[in-house]
């Protein structure tokens, strides 16, 4: 069979290629069309269009490129309607998925939808374009089958989360090798720095997770940098001979961390998994932070914290992102009971979501119902 398979960013390129790995072992004769990334380019994907060249975060930023994403999409339709696949499969990514998913619906394609729009965090409006045109869904978090089976009459597969398969195909890491291969030679436990995967915010983020590392002179600092970013990005922020850096190694990184500061999103998540105590940072410009607070309504922004419908990790948003609070956070993570507490939350946490098997169980699933 055809597949077309939609993912924007890193995260979706991770879990695309996952799956193009599960669909081409239950159907040997797959053709799989894609936007995503390397990963997914590697696991048998023919790749369209790299999501380096679809990363805008921010409504201004959107604004600022909304010819460029309408290009996008008109070219997207254009190539589904060439390759004419057997079903497309959109991996997050809502804002342009759901665009295509409503022409490709009204134009007679098969319509699957794999790590849902997180519709329960805002804009729940969206149910009704879901229902429209999607023709199965399925969702990696426990409290979202719930929510769309019985809050809004949508029935949906709960898969598990994909990133249990990342982790479970990981080999481990020498922690010596690591320090020799990334120069760094200070044998200190580490502290990992997560800003994101973005221009924008990674420039927010890193300074201010920087103004603590003076704070805390027995640790080492290591920034994750990001794929879609160049090294030399990152140059500005390594003048300090504390601060380390590793570029795409971001899972090595946390299986050696002591702690670390994470940037909210998914390696909120990826976190929390690899059992790294964690300060959850989120600062956006103005006005786009007035704006999502109109139409977010959720108590927490962490993933971690909403799976377990607490406060596992200390979020710091906004204005409440300051040195000072930096600095009392990170101390509380890194020893004592709190940081204990943390570590026992999240083996609750892992229960919660379930064994490994998410690409599998999606793949067996689309195969099934194409």
């Amino acid at each position: 069979m055809k597949y077309y398979i939609i993912a924007g960013e890193a995260s979706g390129d991770l879990h695309g290629s996952n799956l193009i790995n599960a669909l081409r072992q239950k159907d040997s004769e797959a053709d799989i069309r894609c936007w995503g990334g390397d990963l997914m380019k590697q696991a048998g994907g023919h790749l369209v269009k790299h999501y380096k060249e679809m990363a805008f975060m921010g409504f201004l930023e959107v604004l600022s490129n909304i010819l460029t994403i309408f290009k996008n999409i008109r070219y997207c339709k254009s190539d589904i309607a060439e390759f004419n696949p057997d079903v497309i499969v959109f991996i997050d990514y809502s804002g342009f998925n759901l665009r295509i998913a409503k022409w490709a619906k009204a134009s007679g394609y098969r319509t699957n939808y794999y790590i849902s729009p997180q519709i329960w965090a805002s804009r729940e409006g969206r149910i009704a374009k879901i229902k429209r045109d999607i023709d199965a869904m399925y969702v990696i978090l426990p409290f979202e089958k719930e929510f769309y089976e019985e809050k809004h009459n949508f029935p949906v597969h709960f898969v598990g989360h994909p990133l249990l398969d990342a982790l479970n195909k990981r080999t481990t890491v020498n922690d010596s090798d690591f320090r020799a291969t990334h120069n760094i030679t200070a044998q200190k436990p580490i502290i990992a720095l997560l800003p994101g995967s973005r221009k924008q915010e990674v420039q927010k983020m890193l300074q201010l997770m920087l103004s603590v590392i003076d704070d805390f002179p027995e640790y080492e600092f290591v920034i994750a940098g990001a794929p879609s970013l160049h090294r030399d990005f990152y140059t500005p922020f390594l003048d300090n001979p504390n601060v380390g850096f590793v570029s795409n190694k971001t899972y090595d990184l946390l299986s050696l961390a002591h702690a670390a500061m994470v940037t909210s999103g998914t390696a909120t998540l990826e976190t929390a998994l690899f059992k790294v105590p964690q300060v959850v940072c989120y600062r956006a410009n103005w006005v786009s932070y007035q704006i999502a607070k109109q139409i977010i309504t959720l108590d927490h922004i962490s993933l971690v914290n909403l799976i377990m419908n607490k406060k596992v990790v200390a979020e710091l948003i906004q204005n409440d992102l300051s040195t000072e609070n930096l600095k009392t956070e990170l101390s509380k993570i890194t020893s004592g009971q709190f940081r204990e507490t943390q570590l026992r939350d999240y083996d609750a946490l892992i229960e919660k979501l379930g064994g490994a098997g998410a690409s599998v169980k999606a793949a067996q699933l689309i195969v099934a119902n194409a």
